[in-house]
């Protein structure tokens, strides 16, 4: 899949833009700040409906302006073209699929498919377990939309039942029938979230493994390990995980009460990336963590494409120069003729590779882009 064409009104520091693309790779030039990770911001959004920047809607909104509007044109493999369209007021957000509005994002999300490859990227390794998880949710709520409604509900469920933990720790609250209750809505959804995961996990080694072998020049073995706050293993299915958490949920529930928020679940599981057996967060150099990083999201592009028969665009912003020339070299020669990539930088000097050569190039100054 690529996208065509791609429309902004008040968006950011774009107050009107109407620009289309080549379909194989294109590099945005510009300094900080004039709106080139805007752009690419612009088409993640398309793909999931928020931001990885921001989690306040209002801040892409063009100053003094009521709404921004993003609207994009997605071509697929059949010919197949969906025009999709996300209109951002200060009180919420509308998502349109071929001019419809959705209910559910849900049914919205899936209709096109996005792996951003971000600075802040290179350390989903090192960095807290929050990142990882959310790695998980983004890249398997694209291949499996159903997947983002149980975690909705889960979250939704978790906010109440933390609410009433709260109450119950402070005494406003004695009763505690209706923490049962929101513990039986809990459980449901966190099996279903738990068993997909592991499903998501398997898929994700039988890409990446091979990938970071390959990378590190076959000297390093890559293992991914989900960790979780109860023991579950990857072959439980949802009715055995069900019964793991209840009963962790009776174990700990005085506990919880006591702590006033909910201590198990998926919200707090993790993933553990090991190279030759060894922790790489705790035991692996920067050029490791770096290494299995790329090999991760280029595992995404491979695994979506297994799954849906269509492959992704990739986003990458301003991470070239964040890579060596080896990791550079390999991350453009696998996404070479392939892939449909939005490539942000301040300058392609320095980068000697065939797939740049052949790109077209814009340039962004002040919110405005003209080819290069």
């Amino acid at each position: 899949m690529f996208i065509k064409q791609l429309q902004l009104k008040n968006y950011r520091n774009y107050e009107q833009l109407d620009i289309s693309f080549d379909n194989k790779v294109n590099v945005i030039i510009g300094e900080n700040a004039q709106g080139k990770t805007n752009l690419l911001e612009a088409i993640y959004l398309l793909a999931f409906t928020k931001s990885y920047r921001t989690a306040n809607d209002r801040e892409l909104i063009l100053w003094d302006k009521d709404f921004a509007k993003i609207t994009g044109m997605i071509s697929k493999n059949n010919d197949q073209q969906i025009p999709l369209e996300l209109i951002f007021h200060k009180t919420g957000k509308k998502a349109k699929l071929n001019r419809l509005e959705q209910k559910r994002l849900s049914e919205y999300i899936g209709a096109l498919n996005v792996v951003m490859f971000a600075p802040e990227d290179l350390s989903l390794v090192k960095g807290s377990p929050q990142v990882r998880r959310r790695f998980i949710d983004m890249e398997l709520g694209q291949i499996e939309p159903i997947y983002i409604y149980h975690l909705g509900q889960y979250q939704k469920i978790l906010k109440q039942r933390n609410h009433l933990l709260k109450q119950l720790q402070h005494q406003k609250q004695q009763d505690i029938t209706f923490l049962h209750v929101l513990t039986d809505q809990l459980v449901k959804h966190a099996a279903i979230i738990v068993k997909k995961r592991f499903d998501f996990l398997k898929l994700l080694r039988k890409w990446a493994i091979p990938i970071h072998l390959q990378i590190s020049r076959e000297l390093e073995q890559l293992d991914i390990v989900y960790t979780s706050t109860i023991e579950v293993l990857e072959d439980d299915d949802e009715g055995k995980l069900e019964n793991k958490y209840y009963a962790a949920f009776s174990e700990v529930e005085a506990n919880e009460i006591r702590r006033g928020s909910t201590l198990v679940g998926p919200h707090r599981d993790d993933l553990i990336f090991y190279i030759n057996h060894k922790d790489v967060k705790l035991y692996g150099s920067q050029g490791q963590q770096r290494t299995t990083a790329l090999s991760l999201k280029l595992a995404e592009i491979d695994l979506i494409y297994e799954q849906i028969k269509e492959y992704p665009i990739l986003l990458l912003d301003d991470v070239l120069s964040e890579l060596d020339d080896f990791r550079q070299s390999h991350l453009l020669s696998t996404i070479q003729g392939k892939v449909q990539t939005f490539v942000s930088t301040t300058t392609v000097d320095g980068i000697n590779h065939d797939t740049l050569k052949q790109a077209s190039i814009y340039s962004v100054q002040k919110g405005t882009i003209t080819p290069y």
